[in-house]
């Protein structure tokens, strides 16, 4: 059964900085492109980035520079590394796979960016 489970937002000041997990289960994770997206009150849920099989990264413009996707095979977890945060930024992250699986979103973990 794939399974996506995110975890590691919080409330966090602006210019802060914060680390998203997720562990993904039922995919073959070695060879899956994977996404982080994220969903802001009242707008659609957005890619933020995605990382390729070869380690290939992809930004949206909004967060370049200040986001680093990264996995790690051998634990099938699949990390975003959040610097200078702004509010912005606050929303509910999930990771799937890059085009997205639409019927296995995870709950989400919540990041507020808020002093």
């Amino acid at each position: 059964q794939v399974q996506f489970v995110e975890s590691g937002g919080g409330l966090v000041q602006p210019g802060g900085s914060l680390r998203l997990s997720c562990v993904a289960s039922g995919i073959i994770f070695g060879v899956s492109r994977m996404g982080w997206y994220r969903q802001a009150p009242g707008k659609q849920r957005e890619l933020v980035a995605y990382i390729t099989m070869g380690d290939n990264t992809n930004y949206v413009d909004s967060v370049k520079g200040r986001f680093i996707i990264s996995r790690d095979a051998t634990k099938n977890t699949v990390y975003l590394q959040m610097s200078s945060l702004n509010p912005e930024d606050t929303a509910v992250y999930y990771c799937n796979e890059y085009p997205s699986l639409p019927d296995y979103w995870g709950q989400g973990t919540q990041v507020t960016v808020s002093s």
